[in-house]
């Protein structure tokens, strides 16, 4: 049926939230260009996964090219078809809600990092309350002139035994949550984590050569660190490499399937290591199973830069996590370099995963539970996910660790276990869920 004749609305300049390109934009009214375009609701679904405003001609159009394609390929008529579409602007720019982080989510994961910092602190053998806790940070900043009320015995135990530690592990924590989130995003894969491309394998074949062939006993503490980190790095080279040789730098079938076979090749060397070096099994897996019972300061300088950089990067990509989620096709024909992206954010992700993982040793299961839970709770959008994680895993990590330092008090239990503990079912219930929505 013809529509009347309509006047032409008014146009707003606008910026493509995908290709940065500026178009009019009639904000849904009658008369705007999108009535020419129809789309399945599927396709308009993912659209707005991928942009919180309305989006150029080309990129619609390119979105709509690609449904007709798939479309000729896959419809059974046009009594199906014609069912299932909809008008682009059936979400108008005024309806569309943002996939970003909200304020309220980001005052409950400010807080809730909060709260596991000053649990960390006051968590130990000498009783330290809250207060003084606050009142001796406050003390720190010359700005307040705050007095501390804690005695000299008790400031070193704070700044020197239980600040570090703290630290480290929200750093830790967050980079792995942080690093999980990317590897979900750019390999697509629910169940996908920082160790996906062989950096556990390659950091524990490291770890486990430094210290049974390490002949200073005294050096062990430096030493440890560089060669976990170094096994990481090759073995996540040696997995692109492979992969590359393969035809699976463009897809992430291969990759993956590559780090899971430098994986296992590291982890027989490892295993030959051990065999040959038996009186050093108990270090090496007192390390494999995490822990921040080493911590000081000088390991905290030494991953900041590490972990911040790796962090700012996947956090200015956390828009391009989520076009990489409608898949390789969909993204290349938005503008995206798919290829430099992925290599880009796994790069970064595995450099803060490998050094995190150089000074705790293997924690597991953060990369998972963390960006799942905001998933299912805040939005699927990596651009709450993604920052959400930075904070969450922080304050998980420093929460778990504090449990794994009072459950067998005065001994500690590795945090690996305490990770575990809760990851597993986690990972079950999400393999579950996973299987049905395949199925």
């Amino acid at each position: 049926m013809a529509r009347p004749a309509q006047q032409t609305p008014a146009r707003v300049t606008k910026t493509c939230p995908l290709c940065g390109k500026q178009f009019g934009c009639a904000q849904g009214q009658p008369g705007c260009w999108c009535e020419a375009v129809v789309l399945r609701r599927e396709t308009l679904a993912a659209i707005r996964t991928a942009a919180d405003g309305c989006i150029c001609p080309a990129c619609l159009t390119a979105f709509a090219d690609k449904e007709r394609s798939g479309r000729d390929r896959d419809a059974d008529g046009p009594g199906e078809v014609k069912a299932t579409t909809i008008w682009a602007k059936a979400l108008p720019h005024s309806a569309v809600r943002s996939r970003g982080v909200s304020a309220l989510w980001a005052i409950i994961a400010v807080g809730f990092l909060a709260g596991a910092l000053l649990l960390g602190l006051a968590t130990g053998a000498a009783s330290i309350g809250p207060l003084s806790i606050i009142a001796s940070v406050l003390s720190h900043l010359q700005v307040f002139h705050v007095s501390s009320p804690l005695g000299t015995v008790d400031d070193a135990i704070l700044w020197q035994v239980r600040a570090p530690r703290v630290v480290l592990a929200a750093l830790v924590g967050g980079m792995l949550a942080v690093a999980g989130s990317a590897y979900q995003g750019v390999f697509r894969n629910p169940l996908a984590d920082p160790y996906l491309l062989g950096v556990a394998a390659g950091a524990g074949l490291g770890a486990t050569i430094a210290i049974a062939y390490s002949t200073a006993r005294s050096d062990i503490g430096l030493l440890l660190p560089l060669a976990a980190f170094a096994g990481a790095v090759i073995a996540v080279a040696a997995a692109y490499v492979l992969g590359r040789s393969a035809g699976g730098v463009h897809g992430t079938s291969t990759l993956i399937l590559a780090g899971v076979i430098v994986a296992l090749f590291m982890t027989a060397i490892q295993t030959f290591v051990q065999t040959q070096r038996s009186d050093t099994l108990r270090a090496v897996y007192s390390w494999i199973l995490g822990g921040f019972g080493t911590a000081d300061w000088y390991a905290v300088v030494v991953v900041v830069p590490y972990i911040a950089v790796s962090s700012a990067i996947i956090l200015l990509h956390r828009r391009v996590l989520d076009v990489l989620s409608l898949g390789d096709e969909e993204a290349s024909s938005l503008g995206i370099d798919v290829r430099r992206a992925r290599l880009v954010i796994v790069l970064v992700a595995t450099a803060g995963t490998a050094a995190a993982v150089a000074v705790s040793g293997l924690i597991g299961f953060v990369g998972i539970i963390i960006p799942h839970t905001i998933r299912l709770l805040v939005s699927p959008s990596y651009r709450a996910i993604v920052p959400l994680s930075l904070l969450a895993g922080a304050g998980f990590l420093i929460l778990a660790d504090a449990l794994a330092r009072t459950i067998l008090s005065p001994a500690e239990l590795p945090i690996g276990v305490v990770t575990a503990f809760f990851g597993a079912p986690f990972f079950a219930i999400l393999l579950r869920t996973s299987r049905r929505m395949v199925m």
